[in-house]
């Protein structure tokens, strides 16, 4: 699509215009890569220097940053404007509706007419596919699954059996969702012996999961991921988990069996929940920290075991500081001739 900076403006809800309105855009670039006629964005200040060699025809910035004669549109949120104003000019191509020739569809599925299933793609006994939802090539559904409206299921993505997906929900290429729990028990011989893992999946609307994550169906009962929440890639979610609405797990983290976290919650990258815990709405876990008590709403914590915000600054602030301080133990130790711990090693 091309549009002037003038129609841009106006889709974006008005943007404050600098330079020439009737600029037309057809595309996006990053700043380094941009060429006349693609538009591109400064988040802040220190990235502005990257205008000077760059030839991208405009631009989206915050109020007061020197556009260096370029066109472009103010905006408080650019990153968030350039994320809109992407999807009005580049935006995704869709499949085309119906079910490619080479996709099995089991006869008691429902597939509406507007929704899309690609080559090699296997869809399950009675399960529901909801209008202008899309299944890759290669993705597979079990049986007696229930899938919302304007889904999009990438290639290799796996739906366990009775998983429930709300609408608009994004599963990213090779998750899976409704594996078996990790549950057994030992046996009278010390063996371990599988539980049946009878439960199912419910990803709620607007829900996204990333690449090669996997959520576990539940023992009994539901694994449940709560509307608007996004998952990254690489993310271990255990059966029965509750996660409210609107959260976020980033790149490597996992989180236990049974253990429940409200709105709002964010684990970053490598961090971690063990089993059966409560984790207050709001709470946030530093990236590498891991919980393993209980959380009131919103908490701010980091490391291993995780602690308070400012305890965990002051414990890193000494943490360097000791390679000097086992010096001055040890001179001190000379001076007053009182034998340390380590005296000798």
């Amino acid at each position: 699509m091309e549009l002037t900076l003038a129609e841009l403006a106006a889709l974006l809800g008005g943007r404050e215009i600098e330079g020439d309105a009737s600029t037309r855009v057809s595309g996006v670039a990053a700043l380094a890569e941009g060429a006349p006629g693609e538009l591109g964005f400064v988040r802040a200040e220190r990235f502005a220097r990257e205008l000077a060699g760059s030839r991208i025809g405009a631009l989206i910035a915050p109020p007061g940053i020197d556009l260096r004669g370029k066109p472009g549109l103010r905006s408080s949120a650019p990153s968030l404007d350039f994320a809109r104003a992407a999807a009005l000019l580049a935006p995704r191509a869709k499949p085309a509706p119906g079910v490619h020739a080479r996709a099995f569809v089991d006869a008691s599925a429902g597939v509406e007419a507007s929704a899309s299933v690609g080559a090699l793609a296997v869809v399950g006994a009675r399960t529901q596919i909801g209008a202008r939802s899309f299944v890759h090539a290669n993705a597979s559904l079990g049986d007696d699954v229930r899938v919302g409206e304007d889904c999009e299921i990438h290639s290799g993505a796996i739906v366990g059996e009775r998983c429930v997906l709300g609408n608009r929900v994004i599963l990213q290429p090779g998750c899976v969702i409704g594996g078996d729990g990790f549950g057994y028990e030992f046996d009278e011989r010390g063996a371990f012996e599988k539980v049946p893992q009878l439960g199912n999946v419910v990803l709620e609307d607007d829900v996204e999961v990333g690449a090669n994550t996997t959520i576990d169906r539940a023992r009994l009962g539901a694994t449940r991921i709560g509307r608007g929440t996004k998952i990254d890639n690489l993310v271990q979610i255990a059966h029965n988990v509750q996660i409210g609405a609107h959260s976020a797990l980033i790149a490597q983290s996992g989180i236990a069996g049974s253990t429940r976290l409200g709105a709002r919650v964010f684990f970053m990258a490598q961090s971690g929940a063990s089993e059966q815990l409560e984790i207050g709405d709001g709470s946030f876990v530093g990236a590498r920290g891991g919980v393993i008590e209980d959380l009131p709403s919103g908490s701010r914590v980091y490391g291993f075991p995780a602690q308070a915000e400012r305890a965990w600054h002051r414990v890193s602030a000494w943490l360097v500081r000791l390679p000097e301080l086992a010096r001055r133990v040890r001179a001190l130790e000379k001076k007053t001739g009182v034998p340390g711990e380590g005296e000798g090693e």
